[in-house]
């Protein structure tokens, strides 16, 4: 049967990097001085060092619009309504930043038969599967296909489906999207582990080119691991200030001891690049004991979690653009992002 290959991944986020900025004002927005100080404490040791927004910078006092001051005023956090708005203007730019990075020619666009698209942040119709279609010339006849509100594995689940259309339709092209505006999402909370956990999420956006032509990355084979007894320990849902995500302080733990139990499954003799979703520096912590890795062996993971943080699904591309810019022929790789359920999404890949 024919094989399908990960040929090449653009990659782009916002221009405003609010990282030290959203501390300061995430810091100031909780009362208690001790559970200030314990965040502040816990942001220096996350391992990022920028994030970026889509909301602009500008302090009070500018001209008001889609900035993070006046988007996320004390007391009037806006409705979800609201941010789906700012979701509806901005997604489409850093889409066409994206995919002018993939760089695509003219030949492989007239290929293109089938459109993913990964997004758990914003919604719209019609939406992002057309913005492409129309800003690449592509044909009316393009079939789409929208993977939604499966959280940060979803581009797993993707280059999946991608995989099954390319060994079905050797000849085609499939392009997979992913772009994720997280930084809508902020919630006016005291609960320390909220603000904690929003301090983990960027904005991003990737796009891949994935068909039946050998180069890049073979995608070889998938496995799903839903880890029992956790499927309340990641949740998204939407209310009326925006969605509302819930991670357990327990997901660590969680996930090292179903790395441990699933060890067999990802033998580390066999595989010479990671492509761990950095969810955040605990994660890939519990990750690389879980499965006794090397010091090193998440080193692209870590790299992509201090320049950008955890930009939801579009996160494990970044991770697969840096190793594919490594990788030697013949490398074998594995690919991982964990999710709502909880539940990991794997990839098994090789450098062509």
């Amino acid at each position: 049967m024919a094989g399908a290959y990960l040929r090449r991944i653009g990659t782009a986020v916002p221009a405003h990097d609010i990282h030290e900025k959203f501390v300061a004002f995430a810091g100031n927005m909780l009362i208690d001085p001790r559970a200030r100080s314990i965040f502040l404490r816990l942001a220096a040791k996350s391992g990022i060092q920028h994030r970026y927004s889509c909301l602009r910078e500008e302090p009070p006092g500018q001209k008001a619009g889609s900035d993070a001051f006046s988007f996320y005023g004390s007391g009037r956090f806006p409705s979800t309504a609201q941010r789906m708005k700012v979701f509806e203007q901005s997604a489409p730019e850093l889409l066409r930043t994206a995919l002018d990075q993939l760089a695509l020619s003219a030949e492989e666009r007239g290929k293109i038969r089938h459109v993913l698209v990964t997004c758990c942040t914003g919604f719209y119709a019609p939406g992002l599967d057309f913005d492409i279609i129309d800003y690449l010339g592509l044909s009316g006849a393009t079939e789409r296909t929208m993977v939604g509100f499966m959280g940060c594995y979803a581009a797993i689940n993707a280059l999946r489906l991608a995989r099954h259309i390319v060994r079905s339709e050797p000849g085609a092209g499939v392009l997979v999207v992913s772009l994720e505006l997280c930084s809508l999402h902020f919630q006016e909370t005291q609960k320390l582990n909220e603000v904690i956990s929003f301090t983990l999420f960027g904005d991003g956006c990737s796009a891949a080119l994935v068909t039946g032509e050998p180069g890049g990355l073979a995608l070889d084979s998938f496995q799903a691991v839903r880890i029992a007894d956790a499927c309340d320990q990641i949740t998204w849902s939407i209310g009326d200030l925006g969605f509302d995500m819930y991670l357990s302080t327990h997901v660590p733990g969680t996930i090292a001891r179903a790395m441990r139990e699933h060890a067999a499954s990802f033998p580390r003799e066999e595989i010479d690049l990671w492509a761990v979703h950095p969810g955040g520096r605990a994660i890939l912590d519990a990750v690389e004991d879980g499965l006794a890795l090397d010091t090193d062996a998440l080193q692209a993971s870590r790299a992509v979690l201090a320049s950008f943080g955890n930009m939801s699904s579009c996160t494990v591309m970044f991770v697969l653009q840096r190793l594919m810019q490594q990788a030697s022929a013949g490398q074998r790789g594995c690919a991982m992002s964990f999710g709502p359920g909880l539940t990991a999404e794997t990839m098994r890949f090789h450098a062509v």
